[in-house]
């Protein structure tokens, strides 16, 4: 119970700054990112942008820029075309919270996702991984036909 009552009270609060909204905004309408990592910063108690991948920048790039043993929430730009032919560009949310983060990391991102979240209107999908398997470039194909 101390420890959920610890937590709590870390996590009432939460912020998120406005470069993050800004950032999501560059991402989402004039395409300068593929993608953004956000962390959340718990001396501020706030959500903050970690890094930004340019337009060129892989799935692969994406995917190294997550730490294998902390939590993160991360915005990816996701590309394709159709079977007409069309390209399309669908954005994903993902809430990364891999098995080997400490557990007060895991409950603070986990209470804190909802409110970030709402703050980034005009994510299309949503995706919450702990492992690398879970977030295949072929699940993101998928979920975005």
């Amino acid at each position: 119970m101390a420890l959920l009552r610890s937590f709590s009270s870390a996590s009432s609060g939460m912020g998120v700054a406005d470069h993050c909204k800004a950032t999501f905004f560059e991402l989402q309408r004039k395409k300068t990112h593929r993608y953004v990592v956000f962390k959340i910063d718990e001396k501020r108690k706030e959500v903050i942008v970690e890094k930004t991948g340019g337009t060129a920048e892989s799935f692969d790039d994406f995917m190294a820029s997550l730490p294998e043993n902390d939590c993160r929430y991360a915005i990816y730009d996701f590309d394709f075309v159709t079977q007409e032919n069309c390209q399309k560009s669908k954005i994903f949310f993902i809430a990364w919270s891999p098995s080997l983060s400490r557990i007060r990391a895991k409950m603070l991102y986990a209470t804190s996702k909802d409110r970030f979240r709402r703050d980034l209107d005009g994510v299309h999908y949503e995706i919450q991984a702990t492992d690398p398997s879970e977030l295949d470039i072929e699940v993101l194909r998928e979920r975005a036909h």
